[in-house]
């Protein structure tokens, strides 16, 4: 842990009626057009919190609104968190970037297609550049698939042992650090991060992170279930309520999900999907990579995380423009990535809802929260809310 300081930042709440109207706007819209159920959004700058509303419902058939405490299931918005805690095992050399991944996993051995067995490194999971990839990327006839691996969504009471062992079981895609695949390398890294201190990944997450900066309602399981939002999918007329194995189209086939998987603690601890957490809280974890890491990493391992690790490597071919860091994307190019957001932006969002993002140059901090898929994440929505938050800064 970072000692230079011991306490997380301190946001101000200092609303701004620019952005209040402009926001207000975009997620007034999104509701009444059913595009989302509901959300918590908050936008920080320069230390304040400048926008912050819970608006529509978190259980729509209870007629629970949506509150600033509001818990959701994070899904991918777990990646930085687990990076983050990976990392200050680095920091303190109990771990090593460049470590082989079987140096902690013994058993995880997965061969390239010709029966070759590469090294993969802690690098390699973090940069999502080991040649793994996720069910979801896939088409239900491909090797994930036939293999059961989950993605850290579904399978309730499915061990982390046995997951390893099903994705040992099918080729990898490409040789370790030649090209990017997002994947289950996050949970793989949850495994030997579990191996490293010899703790469950709820306690080292805990200790590295959660802890350090008091996000209190954020972890692997959720004590206050009448906090948790429902979680919904898109649908034609109104976002429909998920159930467990819902399988929500996700090109180039279907996303599985399992809502009360988060309530089965035989289910492994997911470190790429499956933590829940509040808004609140997550804003404090950007606002302290923001300002410098304490009291959680140093700053020059913050300038790490938050630079393109993957060199000229493509995150997805349809949103040229980004790189990726450890722990989410980073911003390259804003005149290819087609955005208003500054060169160095780092972003990323989560499959139940979510997206978030830093622009250090605004000194800019965004969560948006929702509880309805794909539209929160990769929707009208969260477009919309980032141009409303850039035409309502200071001219």
């Amino acid at each position: 842990m970072n000692t230079e300081a011991a306490s997380s930042p301190k946001l101000t709440y200092s609303p701004s009626p620019r952005f209040e109207r402009e926001i207000d706007n975009v997620i007034d819209t999104a509701l009444a057009l059913n595009r989302i159920v509901g959300a918590v959004v908050l936008v920080a700058q320069r230390g304040d919190i400048v926008y912050r509303r819970a608006a529509g419902f978190a259980d729509r058939e209870s007629r629970r609104p949506m509150r600033p405490d509001t818990i959701f299931r994070l899904a991918s918005v777990s990646k930085p968190i687990v990076s983050v805690a990976a990392l200050a095992l680095i920091e303190q050399a109990k771990l090593g970037l460049d470590d082989p991944v079987t140096k902690w996993l013994p058993e995880f051995r997965p061969r390239l297609s010709d029966g070759s067995e590469p090294v993969i490194t802690v690098r390699h999971l973090l940069t999502h550049t080991a040649g793994l990839t996720y069910g979801f990327k896939q088409a239900s006839d491909r090797t994930y698939h036939q293999a059961k691996v989950s993605d850290g969504l579904d399978q309730p009471g499915l061990s982390m042992t046995e997951n390893l062992q099903r994705i040992c079981s099918v080729p990898l895609l490409f040789p370790p650090g030649s090209s990017f695949q997002y994947s289950i390398a996050i949970d793989v890294l949850g495994a030997v991060l579990e191996r490293v201190s010899g703790k469950p990944l709820p306690e080292v997450t805990a200790a590295l992170v959660s802890g350090p900066l008091k996000l209190n309602d954020t972890g692997f399981s959720v004590e206050d279930r009448d906090r948790l939002a429902a979680a919904y999918m898109d649908a034609p007329l109104i976002p429909a309520r998920m159930q467990d194995n819902q399988l929500v189209p996700n090109p180039p086939d279907l996303l599985s999900f399992s809502p009360n998987r988060i309530f089965n603690s035989a289910s492994f601890p997911s470190g790429g999907t499956g933590m829940a957490g509040t808004a609140t809280d997550f804003v404090v974890l950007l606002e302290t990579l923001r300002t410098g890491g304490s009291p959680v990493l140093k700053q020059k391992t913050v300038d790490a995380m938050t630079t393109n690790q993957i060199g000229d490597y493509l995150i997805d071919p349809e949103k040229p423009g980004w790189g990726f860091g450890f722990g989410g994307s980073v911003l390259a190019d804003p005149a290819v990535a087609q955005t208003p957001q500054s060169k160095g932006t780092y972003a990323w969002g989560g499959a139940y809802g979510h997206t978030w993002f830093v622009d250090p140059q605004l000194e800019l901090s965004v969560v948006a929260f929702t509880n309805t898929t794909p539209e929160g994440m990769g929707g009208i929505f969260p477009l919309a809310l980032r141009d409303a938050i850039y035409r309502s800064l200071p001219g």
